[in-house]
């Protein structure tokens, strides 16, 4: 594995621990032009996208952030487990809800984030925290498990 000159996954962890609405502009410093996303919800290629998908988390939810609980390095790339903390909006933000996930990275020789793929269940962790469709996904969990 190629080393990287200097480490970016430290960086990359305070960024994204200390994440906010303003600091979404400063994404360019950490991932490269080109870089491709891909989470549950989303695929995009091109940083201004990356930026778009946060900046609207940041009009969606109440309180979002990121803790990383743990990563992985191996050369160019990096594995980090997190938990996303947020409050939904339209439900007011009496109850703290929790995302537990995890990204793959990888970087370029610069050390810029040129790949970043989420995963995390949607359905567990937030279809089933819902109203509505949180009973439907409790019961069909349920039925499934039978």
């Amino acid at each position: 594995m190629n080393p990287i000159p200097n480490d970016p996954v430290e960086p990359l962890v305070h960024f994204f621990e200390t994440l906010s609405p303003a600091s979404v502009a400063r994404m360019g410093e950490f991932y490269a032009v080109d870089t491709w996303f891909k989470d549950p919800f989303n695929e995009v290629q091109g940083l201004a996208q990356v930026q778009r998908i946060f900046n609207h988390m940041y009009v969606a939810l109440e309180r979002p952030r990121f803790v990383v609980t743990a990563q992985v390095v191996d050369g160019l790339q990096c594995f980090l487990t997190w938990n996303f903390e947020f409050y939904f909006r339209r439900r007011g933000p009496q109850q703290l809800q929790t995302i537990r996930g995890a990204s793959h990275i990888s970087f370029n020789e610069a050390g810029l984030v040129t790949r970043h793929r989420d995963y995390w269940d949607a359905a567990e962790e937030l279809y089933e925290k819902l109203p509505l469709l949180g009973s439907l996904m409790r019961w069909l969990k349920k039925r499934a498990g039978t």
